[in-house]
């Protein structure tokens, strides 16, 4: 069993449980390694001080017992000076490049994605995706992220509202772009348990066909739940490591500190898992 998350939410943000709880979790689960990622964009945000003191209050409470890291899932269109001294990045695209009166999301309801189509897209379903993948591409140089986070997140609500064919060459030809110059780049990707763990998607992000892709274009992968319960903590995780073994992958990607307290980047074999 893979026994390391790094996509993990609390009640700093949009998550239910406490920090503590979460660690609480880890421990119970045998995990080696818990990354928080609490959310800094333009709808939620934490407070930020507040949040480092106590997770560097868990770091000590729970020295020994388990590696912590305190992460930030960062968005394209936030400003990355909002969270010093993050140890990793989650580079994650959750609005679109346009100026709406309230911030609305593309994750956030399927209302609000009909209104960002309607009213700054023309009702164009493809326009939006390629803006989406358009500014998605620039996730790495914006926020220098450890990871790319839920790459196509703009298909939240498509098992639903099945706004856009995902299989078509309309719509992968802007996200393959994207992703084949992230990878460019050097950046991994994660794939995504999240909606696969709450019910919500049929897939995991990123879908087959872009998984695939991933790897034939030399990408690397972190697996995570995008945990907001406990009891997510590691929701998905055997669909998700079967899935990037189908797709040719063999190792997958976590973060750990070293002897001299420093993060670092290591392998684990899939096939252990």
């Amino acid at each position: 069993m893979l026994r390391a998350n790094f996509h993990t939410h609390t009640v700093f943000c949009d998550g239910t449980n406490t920090a503590e709880e979460m660690v609480q979790q880890a421990l119970a689960l045998g995990f080696e390694q818990l990354g928080f990622s609490g959310h800094m964009d333009p709808d939620i945000h934490m407070d930020w001080p507040a949040y480092v003191a106590e997770i560097t209050r868990l770091k000590r409470a729970y020295a020994g017992q388990l590696d912590i890291l305190m992460g930030v899932e960062l968005d394209n269109v936030y400003d990355p000076a909002c969270c010093p001294g993050a140890e990793f990045v989650i580079g994650s695209t959750h609005f679109l490049d346009v100026e709406t009166p309230t911030p609305m999301s593309v994750d956030n309801s399927p209302e609000i994605m009909e209104q960002l189509c309607r009213e700054y897209y023309g009702g164009d379903w493809l326009a939006l995706c390629r803006a989406y993948y358009e500014l998605e591409a620039q996730v790495y140089d914006k926020l220098h992220c450890t990871f790319v986070g839920h790459f196509d997140l703009v298909t939240r609500f498509n098992d639903d509202m099945h706004f856009v064919d995902e299989t078509s060459r309309a719509y992968l030809g802007p996200a393959l772009e994207a992703m084949e110059y992230l990878v460019g780049e050097g950046v991994p990707f994660e794939i995504n348990c999240g909606a696969v763990n709450r019910g919500r998607k049929a897939e995991l992000y990123p879908r087959t066909e872009l998984l695939r892709a991933l790897h034939d274009f030399g990408g690397q992968i972190f697996i995570n739940a995008d945990a907001h319960q406990r009891e997510k903590l590691n929701g998905g995780f055997d669909v998700a490591v079967s899935k990037a073994m189908e797709c040719g992958f063999t190792h997958v990607n976590i973060l750990a500190h070293d002897a001299a307290g420093q993060v670092e980047m290591r392998q684990l074999p899939l096939d252990t898992l």
